[in-house]
């Protein structure tokens, strides 16, 4: 089977750190984030040059094929941040935490968090929630691992929230999202993503909080931008939220490929004597004599 070596981190692609994301900020430089999931699609947005990666349980559905974000567990995220965070040595690595293991409670929050870093390697998690969320947020700081907060559209609890909508496009909701990043913030945050918010709300917020935003359907005014990696790449097919942009025909690329590869495998096109490997032909005497009988076996 081919492989591929790991990459390596030049002393130019030294790694990023959080201090580095909120000199972007206070500068005025946009934050890229995508989302990976596997060896591969790390080391592709390492040498793409992304700030941040996301691994996020949206792997649920974009890579194990499930119907929602829910059923990813914390041994899903494991294997997936793991194998990330291998590709992607510059970039600050994020990994979800998945549903069910930092609802329960604050040490629950804790135990899961420190295993996710240190079976991982991840530079911080993320959480998904608000005003329920802060204590465990304040919690996992507490115990030495930097947090990534997640308000708006939480897909964990989208049907609490009625389902994949925007949020915050009344008054209230807006100021209770606004609460909700403040609290976090206060909690002790490094980051905040806003999910399916208008684009006013979002950038009100960034422009009240010390820490950076990363927008994903929240529009431009905050400090950074998500997207999913097979949303971009146009690996999903079917649809897609509205806020998201393809930017290369992956899956068509993909299905070609492995068409022409069918069809040279039934035609016997391939493989081709380029694709061969050989024997010297004394060995190869030696052995269709030993094949077929007529000689004892090389020694």
């Amino acid at each position: 089977m081919s492989t591929h070596p790991a990459s390596t981190t030049s002393p130019a692609q030294a790694k990023l750190s959080l201090l580095a994301l909120r000199e972007k900020k206070r500068s005025g430089e946009r934050i890229v984030m995508v989302t990976a999931y596997d060896f591969p699609s790390g080391r592709l947005a390492d040498e793409a040059g992304v700030d941040t990666i996301l691994v996020g349980d949206s792997a649920a559905m974009t890579v194990l094929g499930l119907d929602s974000t829910v059923p990813a567990t914390l041994d899903d995220m494991i294997v997936l941040g793991r194998a990330t965070v291998r590709g992607a040595r510059r970039p600050i690595v994020v990994v979800d935490m998945p549903f069910g293991s930092y609802q329960v409670s604050d040490e629950d929050a804790v135990r899961n968090a420190i295993r996710l870093v240190k079976e991982t390697g991840c530079d911080m998690v993320k959480v998904e929630g608000g005003t329920t969320t802060v204590s465990r947020v304040r919690a996992i700081v507490q115990a030495g691992i930097a947090v990534c907060a997640h308000i708006g559209l939480t897909p964990q609890s989208a049907t609490l929230l009625g389902g994949y909508r925007a949020q915050g496009r009344s008054a209230t909701e807006a100021v209770s999202i606004l609460d909700q990043a403040r609290a976090l913030e206060a909690a002790g945050a490094s980051l905040l993503v806003l999910e399916c918010v208008p684009s006013p709300v979002s950038a009100r917020i960034t422009q009240q909080l010390t820490i950076p935003t990363i927008g994903i359907g929240a529009g431009p005014g905050c400090d950074g931008q998500v997207l999913v990696y097979h949303d971009l790449l146009g690996i999903t097919e079917g649809h897609r939220p509205r806020f998201v942009k393809v930017y290369a025909s992956a899956a068509e690329t993909m299905r070609a490929g492995i068409a022409a590869y069918a069809a040279e495998v039934r035609s016997g096109a391939y493989p081709a004597p380029e694709h061969e490997y050989s024997m010297p032909d004394d060995e190869l005497r030696l052995f269709e004599q030993a094949a077929s009988g007529s000689a004892p076996q090389p020694a």
